[in-house]
């Protein structure tokens, strides 16, 4: 049904309207039951419902409703499958409508700047590419619904160390590059009905009051259409944050913000258009939910589990193998460590979810009658050595053909609200790994985390089995994979680096408490360990299958494009093993120009594709101007130079298969201001300057004391390549002091040039 929202505001009291802008409770939306205005629910979070009826808080201390766990963010990035997420959404979508909830407050797509981020558990990747493409998704999925989702933490929420005040002092070109792209590509192609702002200052101002981000940014430059939210507690001034386009404050206030808004207007410090506006937004999101319930939707607890358990055998990335998995059904196995029994599936704080059922490796194991032994080896929640239990578990991978060891972080070593302080394991479960290696070389390790972590033991390891925190069915999912029922096919969407301090934020990483300051730029993840060749011990984008898989033939529709082109790049892949198995081909771009501080390859296309044994397929991804582009802060705009650029085509990015070139023309040009210090490099290589400026040198250089004494120098001294680069250094200022021109003629050719440009 449609409805005239403006008529509707006009017959809503200035308090009304300002009331409509907070909470009513902690989940809720206020009511305005007078004019048919109903209150609607949001909850918690992107792997599943939160739903909390009575007593609310923000950080899954109270029970809710009993839901469905699905994979978090960390392994469903990993299926590098937007198919499979879409589908995801699609499920949680219709949970939402069965149990009456407007909008879900996910998907987190803030960027894994540092593997120590507590919260990474709930980001899907280091790169922005596959965060969007993936956010993007899964936001299609749950708002086929009718359901609104809450894109968040907008923006650059990268750590919880002091999150809710801490400045960030981040570049323009790094937020366009880095932390914003994921944002914008969901924004552009899904239309989240909410985006949730950030804690955190940026550059100064808190993301809740900051004009420039949420209207400059997300509404004129991305054209988002619904109403921002803050982060719980998240309002700094709210009169400034209703000028700033945030519209709706979670939770409640009791009414002291309303009370600000009110007085605001009536003494014309707020213009109440601005305050319609919020109302309008909100009950627009209201609106499309009331108006569209969906009577067929319901919540089936255990087929969606079944889904779960579907969901994370696509996420699940297999890091290393020698040839023992996948597992025989002969084979005698030792089930090593707690985890085995009681997985750690998902991470704490407000995406907590109460789940249906949990399902453990072991319990499937004897489900199926597998020849599986178990040893608690050490405790799934804390960091205990027991002499005892290693013995046990020595002794027990010395009777069995293969140990298989669970290890993973407790809950306690990540969650919201505080950051990691190392990457290691529990020194229990290193110490308790390296016992068993000792006497069983065919030992594979499980891992459960949300985050890297460092594995000095893994050039050892007959197999390591990446599962994530990868929801309720986790159990299931892992003996599945284990024993070849199902072929893994995840890869990792995050690079694990050898030791902490290898990490490019490692020296700024959390700041002082007070400021975050993000001076590695545009260098994370992967665009740092690639651009200075620093090894990792598993990089962005690798994942192993228990085939092969071979590439070749690869084309591009065209060598050469300009701003307006769309370039098609494809390759055959073919399956060379014998049991059929899911590929990632993925696409990256490596500027060729010499252009200043671009790292040496970004992701820029991605696809999955499924393949019998000697089966090949041609996949297909395209490529655009932006693709090639960086943020140039001296247009505000993206810019890529005109000259040439190398496709890569590969299965992770230190794993490239293919590669080709092509040339791009632009008619952008970048500003120039000529000055007394600006460089004859700089012109001659400005084609708006370069004639003019060839034609002065080679008229003032013919009796130029420096001409003179470099024809006189012996060749040992002066070399051309030298003169050459002296001379592409050398300011117009200098001109002068060398005898190619006076004063007067040098603020001549300042001014002739600045007017022509």
């Amino acid at each position: 049904m449609a409805r005239d929202l403006k008529k509707l505001i006009s017959e809503m009291t200035l308090e009304e309207k300002a009331g409509l802008c907070s909470g009513a409770d902690f989940w809720h939306t206020k009511a305005v039951e007078r004019l048919g205005i109903p209150a609607v629910m949001v909850s918690d979070g992107p792997h599943g419902l939160r739903k909390q009826d009575q007593e609310g808080d923000h950080l899954g201390i109270n029970d809710s409703i009993v839901a469905v766990c699905f994979p978090a963010a960390c392994a469903t990035a990993s299926s590098f499958d937007t198919e499979m997420i879409h589908h995801m959404g699609d499920v949680i979508g219709q949970e939402c409508q069965a149990e009456d909830l407007s909008v879900v407050l996910g998907p987190a797509v803030n960027i894994k700047r540092s593997p120590l981020c507590g919260r990474n558990f709930e980001y899907f990747s280091e790169d922005p590419f596959l965060a969007g493409k993936m956010a993007a998704a899964y936001i299609s999925g749950v708002q086929k619904w009718d359901v609104g989702t809450s894109i968040k933490h907008f923006a650059a929420n990268n750590q919880e160390h002091r999150r809710m005040s801490v400045n960030d002092e981040v570049s323009e070109r790094t937020l366009r590059e880095i932390y914003f792209p994921a944002f914008e590509e969901a924004v552009k192609k899904a239309q989240p009905k909410t985006v949730m702002c950030s804690y955190n200052k940026i550059n100064g101002t808190y993301s809740s009051d900051n004009q420039w981000l949420l209207t400059q940014v997300l509404r004129r430059d991305w054209g988002f259409k619904g109403y921002v939210m803050t982060d719980w507690g998240a309002v700094d001034d709210r009169v400034q944050g209703i000028r700033a386009g945030l519209d709706l404050e979670m939770p409640a206030s009791n009414g002291e913000n309303d009370r600000k808004i009110v007085e605001a207007v009536q003494s014309g410090m707020l213009d109440e258009k601005l305050v319609d506006q919020a109302a309008e937004r909100i009950l627009e999101v209201i609106f499309s939910y009331v108006d569209h319930r969906h009577p067929e939707a319901v919540f089936d607890r255990d087929a969606d589990h079944e889904k779960a358990v579907e969901i994370e055998t696509q996420c699940a990335v297999l890091l290393q193998n020698n040839g023992v998995l996948p597992l025989k059904a002969s084979d005698r196995i030792a089930y090593i460590g707690e985890f085995a029994d009681k997985p750690r599936y998902q991470g704490g704080g407000s995406s907590h979810i109460n789940s249906s059922k949990v399902t453990s490796a072991l319990s499937s194991a004897q489900r199926k009658g597998r020849k599986v032994t178990y040893v608690k080896g050490f405790s799934a929640d804390a960091d205990v050595e027991d002499e005892e239990e290693i013995r046990k578990a020595v002794a027990a991978a010395v009777e069995a053909d293969v140990a298989v060891i669970f290890a993973g972080l407790p809950d306690s070593f990540e969650s919201e609200g505080y950051d990691r302080d190392n990457m290691k394991l529990p020194e229990c479960q290193n110490r308790m790994i390296e016992a068993v290696l000792k006497v069983q070389p065919n030992t594979v390790v499980i891992l459960h985390n949300g985050s890297p972590v460092e594995c000095p033991w893994a050039e050892r390891t007959a197999g390591i089995l990446e599962m994530y925190l990868g929801g309720q069915g986790v159990g299931e999912a892992t003996d599945q994979l284990l024993y070849g029922e199902v072929n893994p096919s995840g890869h990792l969407a995050e690079s694990f680096p050898l030791h902490l301090e290898d990490n490019p934020s490692y020296l700024f990483f959390p700041g002082d408490g007070h400021t975050a300051r993000y001076a590695e730029g545009v260098f994370v993840g992967y665009r740092y360990y690639d651009t200075k060749k620093l090894p990792v011990r598993w990089a962005f984008g690798h994942g192993l299958s228990y085939t092969t898989f071979a590439y070749d033939h690869m084309k591009v529709s065209a060598d050469h494009m300009t701003g307006d082109s769309i370039l098609t790049v494809s390759v055959d892949v073919k399956n060379t093993g014998s049991v059929k198995g899911k590929e990632v081909v993925q696409l990256y771009v490596r500027d060729l120009n010499k252009t200043a501080e671009r790292p040496l390859k970004e992701l820029k296309g991605f696809a999955k594709t499924e393949l019998e044994p000697g089966e090949t397929k041609t996949v297909q991804m395209q490529i655009c101007a932006r693709d090639l582009s960086y943020f140039e802060e001296r247009l505000g705009d993206w810019y890529a130079p005109s000259g040439d650029y190398e496709l890569l085509i590969g299965s992770a990015s230190d794993d490239i298969r293919c590669s080709g070139r092509i040339s791009f023309k632009t008619e952008k040009l970048l500003p120039l201001k000529v000055a007394g210090d600006t460089t004859i490099g700089e012109l001659m290589s400005d084609p708006r300057t370069a004639q003019t400026v060839q034609k002065m040198m080679q008229e003032a250089g013919k009796d130029s004391p420096l001409t003179q004494s470099s024809s006189d120098a012996g060749q040992e001294a002066v070399s051309d390549k030298m003169m050459q680069e002296m001379m592409a250094g050398m300011p117009l200022k200098s001109l002068v002091s060398f005898g190619m021109m006076n004063l007067e003629q040098m603020e001549g050719l300042i001014a002739m040039l600045n007017q022509s440009l």
